[in-house]
């Protein structure tokens, strides 16, 4: 459960919380058009908080309000601000922010003109998948459920409709025993989680499929690329299959909200020795001491607010 805070920024201004609601017709409630971020803030071993890669983030907001032809009324500097004013409203050090634009009320059909509506929200949030998944590493199941081809959606936008495919791939994991759902593309080959970016050990290498795959541009993802190109680990983007990912040394997951969380299982097939593997172990805690240790290699990450 979320726990309820004070504020929620709506369309510009900071509201009680109780009072953040919207109309049943509101347009996205009903088809589904509109886009989100995930953005973490944590407090750092220097005693400060900071957002982490807040305007990357602020940014593929807006590209996907571009690509799904809704004007944003607001700039992005404006919601840049409103994510830190949400964390200072709220007094918290550190917590997850949700910004969010959508298609409001007005007329109902499938082509319409309704203003697009922006809110901001933020929770305090651990780890997503469990903090002992962080160390042991969870099961995973390649679902029934692929993602869609290129030319069926927008796969680079975070739009919220396209998440259907992943609740439903999710909940076949959960109902099978599993902790997580891994989605193959429309050709067959491993694209990523339900909500998470994918990357397997092969050999020394860190491998992860090709934005190609129908995979989100995540922003950790591209973090860890950069962290690994650094401790001289080589990246590269390739197509996985299916039974490449059940032989691979490691594998872990990056977002968001999973932030580098070990793969030990696929398909009931142990990956490596069924445990976090070095590789994954190494950049795990490197991640860890860029975002909220006394790593400042990125000062250009981070957006400070205490």
């Amino acid at each position: 459960m979320v726990d309820r805070l004070e504020k929620i920024w709506m369309d510009g201004s900071l509201v009680d919380w109780d009072d953040a609601k919207v109309h049943v017709l509101t347009h996205t409630l009903h088809y589904g058009l509109g886009g989100f971020e995930g953005i973490r803030a944590y407090k750092r071993a220097d005693g400060r908080s900071a957002v982490f890669r807040l305007r990357e983030h602020v940014e593929r907001l807006f590209d996907t309000t571009k690509l799904c032809l809704m004007p944003m009324p607001f700039t992005r500097e404006q919601v840049i601000q409103a994510c830190v004013d949400v964390l200072v409203a709220n007094k918290l050090a550190e917590g997850y922010i949700r910004p969010m634009a959508y298609v409001g009320e007005g007329a109902m059909g499938i082509y319409v003109n309704n203003p697009t509506k922006v809110t901001v929200v933020c929770w305090k949030w651990g780890a997503y998948l469990g903090q002992e998944a962080l160390v042991n590493g969870i099961r995973t199941k390649i679902s029934s459920f692929a993602r869609h081809h290129i030319n069926i959606g927008l796969n680079k936008a975070k739009m919220m409709g396209q998440y259907t495919n992943s609740i439903l791939a999710k909940r076949e994991a959960k109902l099978g025993g599993y902790d997580e759902a891994i989605l193959l593309d429309s050709q067959g080959f491993v694209s990523e989680g339900s909500g998470e970016n994918l990357f397997v050990v092969r050999r020394g290498a860190l491998v992860t499929p090709p934005l190609s795959s129908s995979i989100l541009a995540g922003i950790t993802r591209e973090t860890i690329m950069t962290l690994a190109r650094e401790e001289g680990i080589p990246v590269v983007e390739d197509r996985l299959t299916r039974d490449e990912l059940y032989l691979c040394d490691e594998a872990f997951f990056t977002g968001t909200a999973a932030e580098v969380t070990p793969i030990r299982e696929v398909d009931n097939r142990t990956i490596g020795e069924g445990k976090m593997g070095p590789i994954t172990k190494r950049l795990q805690a490197r991640y860890f001491d860029v975002v909220k240790g006394s790593d400042n290699t990125h000062p250009e990450w981070f957006t400070y607010y205490t």
